[in-house]
């Protein structure tokens, strides 16, 4: 299940006053969209991502290598595409794509 699905509150889920001083301090000290950033464009993040979804893992939930600055738009548009599909989306100039793990990487096409 999607944290999207889940109906508990935020404060339910974890994020609590704890999380709430830990997201700004972990903003202050990353302050741009990584996905902003990997496209040259220097945006203000507003959301701390959980890289892996942790799905209700404390243990993940508060592990700081599995978080991300991210706007916005990436968060509610690119992210959630990464966790339907599984896979990064997009190309790299000569068409490539950018996610390892795409199946072309691994010759199925």
């Amino acid at each position: 299940m999607s944290w999207r699905d889940d109906k508990r509150t935020s404060s339910e889920r974890g994020y609590n006053n704890r999380w709430r001083k830990a997201r700004a301090t972990f903003l202050q000290k990353h302050p741009l969209c990584v996905f902003c950033q990997e496209q040259g464009k220097a945006v203000a993040a507003t959301i701390v991502d959980h890289i892996i979804p942790h799905q209700g893992d404390q243990k993940l939930f508060w592990d700081k290598t599995n978080w991300q600055s991210l706007c916005k738009f990436h968060h509610d548009s690119h992210k959630k595409r990464i966790e339907n599909r599984g896979l990064k989306p997009g190309a790299d100039e000569t068409g490539m794509p950018l996610d390892a793990n795409h199946p072309w990487h691994r010759g199925e096409h």
